[in-house]
């Protein structure tokens, strides 16, 4: 049985599909390794075997995931039969009326949901310690480091081999910050490529998205092919595919112009250990034929202002979901968390005006990054400016939002890379291909022009073929059997 943890979603599903195991016990496995490792981790709320047990029943045996368990994050994926807290005590057991596009998509790829994964609060740290949980949710790698948010429990509980993939959102990074804190695959596609409906046009003026926290290029491709296309109703969608993304694998791109940028954007030194890793990178892709070149940060004041909008309309959107369970005037401070507190009264200074100069600042920032990728087909950075952080670093308690987010040792100058691209809305993707001293991934940064999400899947799929990262992650998985 344990060895049916160390596969990806493909693997475990042909698997079941073969008759060599069912979906029911593939169920009580996962449930029973979860409750076994989950305490020291807690990554998961909201466990539902029952209902879990009634979808294996319900779920076509040629679905391209007939039985596979999964988890939702407890922030989005809106499911009648899955209560959310969403990260918050405000929203503590919200039972909903409508499934979510996301949710009916992963639920006909044949998946089966049996719990929610930790959330920070509304969704708005790098970091899940949301108060509503009581503990934090602890890196399986190194429990002493924090997961990443917002989808950290996704990604222990992929890294920790209790699911071999997961439900996750990113509308800073919140994808791609787990699967770099957690040795996995993370990606963001190109704006509008997920449906957010039916509940909601879009996230945080377009810059948040849907995604999936896996341990494979291939798990991710499937899983962008099967749920990827506008729902009913949707107000823009993405550019259209060429072939797909499992398609785009099997041809991957040649002759790439590659920028690698090794400071943060702003031009600020990072971490010894992720220049390492993108150094060791950039190496494997000239081995790979493309063109590497070095580029240094032309774009820091724009970084910058665009950052501070980002800030606002975040603030913004974090007082809209308050409001709508409490009036903002009786909100006391130990309703929510402190960072959710002064988001949201950050927000209540942000008039109609500012918002939407706010989102022409986006919109401008992403029209910059459009002729900046003109030069170069694909951006190379870390995903991060240092390694997985300590557990309390950005615990969620700092009532200046602005400062947490944008201060000297603030939010922005850990993660300097990954919003950036939901404000552009490009696609990205981090890679796990390093590991720091005390066991901690580092992840590698990839972001393309509006609309390439195929080639950057592609390169992607390269880069596993050429240094694959599954023996490191095996590691984990059977040290936790």
């Amino acid at each position: 049985m344990n060895e049916l943890f160390e596969c990806d979603a493909t693997e475990l599903a042909a698997h079941i599909a073969s008759g060599a195991i069912s979906a029911k016990d593939m169920l009580k496995a996962s449930l029973a390794r979860s409750r076994r490792i989950n305490p020291a981790l807690d990554a998961i709320v909201h466990e539902q075997p029952e209902v879990a047990e009634k979808l294996c029943d319900e779920t076509p045996a040629d679905a391209p995931l007939s039985g596979v368990p999964t988890l939702l994050k407890d922030l989005g994926a809106e499911a009648i039969a899955f209560p959310s807290h969403n990260g918050s005590r405000l929203y503590r057991d919200t039972v909903y009326k409508y499934d979510s596009s996301i949710y009916t998509r992963m639920r006909a790829a044949g998946l089966i949901p049996f719990a929610r994964t930790t959330s920070p609060e509304l969704g708005i740290g790098p970091t899940t310690e949301a108060g509503v949980y009581g503990k934090p949710t602890r890196n399986p790698w190194n429990t002493d480091h924090t997961t990443g948010g917002s989808s950290g429990g996704s990604g222990a509980a992929v890294a920790a081999g209790i699911v071999p993939l997961a439900h996750g959102s990113d509308g800073g990074g919140s994808v791609r910050i787990p699967a770099s804190c957690c040795g996995l695959v993370g990606f963001k596609p190109t704006r509008a490529r997920l449906p957010d409906g039916p509940g909601v046009g879009e996230g945080w003026a377009g810059m948040a998205i849907d995604g999936f926290l896996t341990r494979s290029v291939r798990d991710t491709a499937l899983m962008m092919d099967l749920c990827h296309g506008a729902d009913l109703g949707a107000p823009y969608h993405a550019p259209p595919l060429k072939s797909g993304y499992r398609a785009a694998m099997k041809t991957p791109p040649i002759g790439l112009r590659i920028a690698v940028l090794d400071t943060d954007f702003l031009g600020n030194p990072i971490d010894a250990e992720c220049r390492e890793a993108v150094y060791k990178v950039a190496g494997l892709l000239k081995g790979l034929g493309h063109e590497v070149i070095s580029w240094q940060t032309t774009i820091a004041k724009e970084v910058r202002e665009m950052m501070l909008a980002w800030t606002k309309i975040v603030a913004s959107g974090t007082e809209l979901s308050v409001r709508y369970k409490k009036a903002i005037a009786e909100l006391k401070p130990e309703d929510v968390d402190g960072v959710t507190y002064g988001a949201v009264q950050l927000g209540q200074t942000v008039s109609g005006a500012d918002y939407l100069q706010s989102i022409n600042t986006v919109h401008s920032f992403g029209r910059r990054m459009a002729a900046l990728f003109q030069d170069f087909d694909v951006l190379l950075t870390p995903t991060l400016a240092e390694p997985p952080a300590k557990i309390g670093r950005y615990k969620p308690d700092n009532r200046n939002f602005m400062d947490y987010r944008n201060g000297p040792d603030g939010v922005f100058s850990y993660s300097p890379y990954t919003a950036v691209f939901n404000a552009s809305g490009q696609p990205a993707i981090s890679l796990p291909m390093h590991w720091a001293p005390g066991n901690l991934p580092v992840g590698v940064h990839f972001a393309a022009a509006f609309g390439e999400d195929e080639m950057l899947m592609g390169l992607a799929a390269d880069l596993e073929e050429a240094a694959p990262w599954h023996p490191k992650q095996l590691e984990l998985i059977q040290q936790l059997h």
